[in-house]
């Protein structure tokens, strides 16, 4: 029998209950606190764990340097804000709606940018999100380079009120809770050691057999679809769908998270995204220019932890 145990990624076992406990309770521990703003923030590294977490899926598993997924991202967004534009409110019919919608466009874009290599699969991916981003600018029914405003956060059923902020973000922490054991699942499966093992060298697995474009556009699509669900949350965490959401730069954002974290490690995307944005939030009370504190840290994880925050913790 081959040998998985380099392919192998371990979860937290004992300790996943206690920090979803930790979690769960972090909003009543901070209205205790009177810092009740600081549960949006948490709601907001949830969703862009689950962001960072499925770019991870096909950069850091994969080997592919995908530089458009904030495409994604965007029309989960959209979609959500279109469907309530026409009066669907529900959860359950909208955010499966922005996953197949990202998901089908995952399935185009990957069947024609993963026939190329290199920095022609990097220029290829940038170039459909970016068409997307100037197609969502040109439409001026829905706000075009305004934006389209939600006139309420989706309704989930189950007596649950995402209005509240406290209900919301337990509904992200048990979304990203299912999404990081789905990718635990997926990563140590026959599936995920055939992608790490086609990053790793693509030429001995397809003449071993392997099915590497097949396995690879599967993932492309799998990581589209996750990433319109983060669109989706974010959409009605914001109140608010932009353009913005599928610029360069937010692909580039997801980048700079998933490094920080550690590329190809499970936890890589969740960590990048909670030391970006906690660092975001605290820099920018202090200075403007908080990007350069960004930046030193990025050039320090590349430097000194070229495996991330992730590699540091396991050296640990």
């Amino acid at each position: 029998m081959a040998d998985t145990r380099a392919l192998h990624h371990r979860g937290l076992g004992r300790w996943t209950w206690a920090l979803l406990a930790a979690l769960a309770a972090l909003p009543p521990l901070l209205q205790a606190a009177g810092l009740e703003f600081y549960t949006v923030v948490a709601t907001r590294i949830l969703v862009f764990a689950i962001a960072a977490s499925s770019l991870n899926l096909i950069l850091g598993f994969g080997g592919l340097v995908s530089f458009g997924h904030a495409a994604y991202i965007g029309l989960g967004a959209y979609t959500v804000g279109v469907l309530m534009d026409v009066g669907v409110t529900s959860a359950w019919v909208a955010w499966p709606a922005a996953m197949a919608v990202s998901a089908l466009a995952a399935a185009v874009i990957g069947a024609i940018s993963l026939r190329t290599r290199g920095v022609y699969f990097i220029m290829i991916t940038l170039a459909f999100a970016q068409m997307f981003y100037f197609l969502a600018v040109s439409l001026k029914a829905y706000g075009g380079d305004d934006g389209l405003p939600l006139a309420q956060r989706s309704v989930p059923g189950f007596g649950l009120d995402l209005k509240d902020d406290a209900s919301f973000y337990w509904v992200a922490l048990a979304l990203f809770a299912a999404v990081m054991l789905g990718l635990l699942r997926l990563v140590n499966s026959p599936f995920g050691w055939l992608l790490q093992g086609a990053r790793e060298n693509e030429v001995r697995v397809a003449a071993a057999g392997g099915r590497v474009f097949a396995v690879r556009w599967q993932a492309f699509v799998l990581a589209g679809a996750l990433a319109g669900l983060s669109g989706a949350l974010l959409a009605n965490l914001n109140g608010l769908v932009t353009p913005h959401l599928m610029h360069w730069s937010q692909s580039g954002q997801l980048m700079v998270m998933v490094i920080i974290g550690g590329a190809g490690a499970l936890w890589g995307g969740p960590l990048g995204a909670l030391a970006l944005l906690l660092l975001e939030e605290l820099l920018s009370g202090v200075t403007l220019h908080w990007q350069l504190g960004l930046g030193a840290l990025l050039l320090l994880v590349v430097l000194y932890a070229p495996r991330g925050l992730a590699g540091v913790w396991r050296r640990a």
